[in-house]
């Protein structure tokens, strides 16, 4: 769709939030500011009113949909419907790339390799329906060796655009007692309690052989040139094994020394919006707004809560944390430069039109008023429209 967007605060590549126009064409940023008298043949013109035009947001890692899918324990509907319903909360809370958190894990259930290829054959089956453009992060878990050739063949066909390596087993073996935690791995695999803990010592027998698996499938992704994320990295040996690999972006990393090593190393280190938005971690690791004041943060990613990522950007210049241009870079441009996304994230020409128009007129809670995805509205609220 071309046209022009009028009357908006644009923020540009430079941080200035400056009132002008946005010449869209063929899906892309054509030109900023300009003569209003120009015009493109069939152009539509759409006067925002004042409100904000912001690059879209770009979700690395949204686990999100799972609840689309099993809103309460043992009850599952659709995955189709789930990943409409979704992609409708996504548009409508300004995300215009997303990467689908699927895990592939040794446990029955949700996590299933069994789930993960049903949700592969819906996601293929409904992805030209989503109006975010919508990729897949594939979070292996490690231990799930059995996996392998299959996972390996994903990547090979292009399936997966996001490759995380996520190790719970420790997390899981120390959770065993809690009950808020064991209820969820029973919720989540369907087993009692004596099944779980059964399989889950009979899994972590696989320990030798993990770092070769964890070797092959980065080999099979770097060959690719697809990201790599390691999950949870508990300390600097950690992250910097995975570097090695060619695995430069650190998501959720445990402490402060553990995002230091991953910067030094010249990778990205990834936290939650939630985190972000909340101001602390919900289990009590590094804060995402003390990683931001150390300059410890290149992305935010909206984890589990898709609203969060247009919520955390406001709520840090809100609260002083860092500049609103610094906060919402937080949710375009660096995760679109974590994921080799060089096509978007910022207002510029060339750039591809994924816009959101943000009413920021109560600025304790913003909302998107509309989102556009290469030019094209994918949401629309109060009435604005062309």
């Amino acid at each position: 769709m071309d046209m022009r967007i009028r009357n908006g605060r644009v923020l540009l590549p430079d941080g200035d939030v400056r009132q002008t126009d946005i010449l869209v064409a063929d899906g892309a940023i054509r030109e900023i500011g300009g003569s209003r008298n120009g015009s493109l043949s069939g152009e539509k013109t759409l006067d925002v009113g004042g409100r904000l035009v912001l690059p879209g947001i770009v979700d690395l890692h949204g686990d999100g949909f799972e609840r689309h899918i099993m809103p309460r324990a043992g009850v599952s509907f659709s995955r189709a419907l789930g990943l409409l319903d979704t992609d409708r909360t996504m548009t409508a809370n300004g995300i215009t790339t997303a990467f689908h958190g699927l895990t592939c894990s040794w446990e029955p259930g949700l996590r299933s390799r069994e789930a993960a290829r049903a949700f592969l054959a819906d996601f293929q089956a409904v992805r030209a329906r989503l109006g975010c453009d919508t990729r897949l992060h594939l979070r292996f878990e490690t231990y799930n060796l059995p996996a392998l050739d299959e996972v390996e063949a994903w990547i090979l066909d292009g399936t997966v655009d996001m490759l995380a390596f996520n190790d719970h087993i420790d997390a899981m073996f120390d959770n065993l007692d809690r009950y808020s935690k064991m209820s969820g791995y029973l919720d989540r695999t369907g087993l009692n309690r004596e099944a779980f803990i059964n399989l889950i010592t009979e899994i972590k027998e696989r320990a030798a052989a993990v770092p070769e698996g964890i070797r092959r499938l980065a080999g099979a992704a770097a060959g690719r040139n697809i990201p790599m994320a390691s999950h949870d990295d508990p300390d600097p040996d950690t992250r910097s094994w995975y570097d090695g690999l060619g695995c430069a972006i650190s998501e959720f990393p445990l402490d402060e020394d553990t995002a230091r090593s991953a910067r030094d190393l010249g990778g990205a280190v990834i936290l939650g919006a939630p985190n972000a938005l909340r101001g602390k971690s919900h289990i009590d690791r590094l804060m995402a707004r003390d990683a931001i004041r150390m300059n410890l943060c290149d992305a935010l990613t909206s984890d589990y809560f898709y609203p969060s990522l247009l919520q955390a950007a406001f709520a840090l210049a809100g609260d002083k944390v860092c500049p609103f241009p610094d906060a919402w870079r937080l949710v375009s441009e660096g995760p679109a430069r974590a994921a080799k996304l060089s096509d978007r994230g910022v207002i510029e020409p060339g750039r591809r039109a994924d816009l959101v128009i943000v009413d920021d007129s109560d600025p304790a809670l913003p909302f998107a008023a509309m989102t556009l995805r290469q030019g094209t509205p994918v949401f629309s609220a109060n009435g604005l429209g062309m």
